[in-house]
């Protein structure tokens, strides 16, 4: 959970804390938030278990985190197919901005006509 946080960062933290809230009654408050974190976790588990015992015994594996979009499609389509993912990786490469560009990119002038454009109608109203 804290892994891209510096030990800079913590030492900050901790001087602020102490400021906020004093020496003294910084150790109450810590026990205070990590007694809340316990309790959002239990009711967090609590509702996957009961998701999980509602929708039968095919689900028990079930985890919230699979809804998550980039989840299920990790999980279930490019595990699935080998073939799709490798389809989805040359989409990628050709969607990708920062590729080298391909023969048809390098020399657009090559590809454009040296005929000379038509004449358009002259207007017919009066100037």
């Amino acid at each position: 959970m804290l892994s891209d946080v510096g030990p800079l960062e913590l030492l900050t933290i901790a001087v602020i804390g102490v400021l906020l809230f004093g020496p003294d009654k910084l150790p109450e408050f810590l026990q205070n938030v990590a007694r809340t974190v316990r309790k959002i976790r239990e009711f967090s588990e609590s509702a996957q278990q009961e998701i999980r015992s509602d929708l039968g015994p095919e689900f028990q594996d079930f985890d919230v985190r699979d809804l998550h979009p980039k989840t299920f499609v990790r999980k279930h389509v490019l595990s699935g197919d080998a073939d799709l993912g490798r389809e989805l990786s040359e989409i990628r490469e050709a969607l990708d901005p920062h590729r080298e560009p391909t023969e048809a990119t390098d020399s657009p002038r090559a590809t454009v006509s040296l005929t000379k454009p038509t004449e358009s109608p002259q207007d017919p109203r009066p100037s």
